[in-house]
């Protein structure tokens, strides 16, 4: 097997079983489930996930993997040898014939553009389980208000329930990164509970809103003011990027859309 990570990929391995025991817990995989993870890497996660599952599909670019991987899995593991953000998930959903289950220690290079890639594919998701750097995680469910709330807070919270589940020290990976790393469940909403009209609209005004955190958002949201009603959703035009809550900005991006 292809024993040094490789750094253009953001490989690092996870390798302490304890730590793998307790993912594959909180993954809960099941013999109905269609499977997909994202970077097995050396195939830690993967063990466990096919023995609940009995089959998975797995995106690995690093084809100096892939022999190993399918000495160890033969026929239950599918591989995929591409870029994550070029794959279609949503066709694989429709070739699993049922929404798909997400799992992954995803490289913390590409974390954020692997979450955008996947949002607009959640209507065929059951939930995704990811291994991020915490600090990504401590964005993806801050609170208004918070340092860390900012546009990946809002696009995502507009869309998922999550939660931080699990903390992983460095010393579980193989290089050890210079960072803890963090466990998030993903759930994604349902159509029911969505408010979003418009979600090029929505990405443009949060965009637009945290370009400058410090700014007002009369600076910030300059260019939309003459469409968009702040009183209406209880604004003042001195308010600032994190101190508008989730709701808030989807009312206004409805305005636009």
């Amino acid at each position: 097997m292809a024993d040094q990570a490789k750094k253009r990929f953001g490989q690092n391995f996870l390798h302490d079983k304890n730590m793998v025991a307790k993912i594959v817990a909180i993954v809960d995989p099941r013999p109905t489930d269609a499977m997909v993870e994202i970077g097995p890497g050396r195939g830690a996660m993967t063990a466990g996930l096919i023995e609940g599952t009995g089959h998975l599909t797995a995106i690995e670019i690093d084809r100096d993997l892939h022999q190993a991987l399918t000495d160890t899995f033969g026929e239950r593991l599918r591989l995929i040898a591409q870029d994550v953000l070029t794959v279609d998930f949503a066709s694989l959903a429709e070739q699993a014939g049922q929404p798909i289950r997400i799992v992954g220690n995803l490289p913390y290079n590409i974390s954020s553009p692997i979450l955008f890639h996947l949002l607009p594919v959640a209507d065929r998701v059951v939930d995704q389980t990811f291994m991020l750097q915490k600090e990504v995680v401590d964005r993806m469910v801050a609170p208004e208000g918070s340092k860390t709330y900012g546009r990946l807070s809002v696009m995502l919270q507009a869309r998922y329930d999550m939660e931080r589940r699990l903390i992983v020290p460095p010393g579980a990976f193989t290089p050890a990164p210079k960072v803890d790393s963090a466990i998030v469940s993903m759930w994604p909403k349902s159509a029911e509970r969505l408010q979003v009209r418009n979600w090029r609209a929505l990405s443009e005004l949060v965009t637009a809103a945290f370009a400058t955190r410090r700014k007002m958002i009369r600076n910030n949201l300059a260019a939309y003011l003459d469409r968009l009603d702040l009183a209406a959703v209880g604004l003042k035009e001195t308010a600032r990027a994190e101190e508008i809550a989730v709701e808030q900005y989807l009312a206004l991006a409805n305005q636009l859309g």
